[in-house]
């Protein structure tokens, strides 16, 4: 008989936080040019590789950019999924209760959302965008659907 005690479920619910969490310090998407640059697409904003600079989601939407591209609102709508998905894996540790489909639905429409945003980017001219965060939010929601 298995005895699920307090000291188990904190390790858990740290576990899963952890895994949570993991989406926000890797890249969403990876856009790279004719030119041999690249631009790392965070949740938190973007870095561009030449000339070496970051830019936050905040001032890419409000301040650097005006009339964007339909599908770059996927960007934020995603990110926003995320954030339920780690304030549902947050509660569920510090309640006891979570439910494992709402959160990891969270995760996999993050990574629906992430999939239309590298879509749009590489239907500009001498542009590439891979979807890594899809994948990362895809394989995030199955491992906390699971655990």
């Amino acid at each position: 008989m298995s005895v699920d005690g307090p000291a188990r479920r904190t390790d858990r619910a740290r576990a899963r936080l952890a895994v949570a969490l993991v989406p926000f310090a890797l890249p969403w998407s990876v856009q790279l040019f004719s030119r041999a640059d690249a631009t790392l697409l965070f949740p938190w904003g973007l870095v561009n590789t030449s000339p070496p600079t970051v830019t936050t989601l905040y001032g890419f939407l409000f301040v650097y950019t005006a009339g964007l591209p339909g599908f770059v609102v996927s960007w934020p709508l995603s990110v926003c999924c995320a954030l339920v998905g780690v304030a549902g894996v947050a509660v569920g540790a510090a309640t006891g209760r979570e439910d494992r489909r709402v959160t990891a639905a969270a995760f996999a429409c993050a990574g629906v959302a992430q999939l239309s945003l590298a879509w749009g980017f590489s239907l500009q001219p001498s542009r590439t965008a891979w979807p890594t965060g899809t994948l990362v939010c895809w394989v995030v929601a199955l491992v906390l659907v699971r655990r």
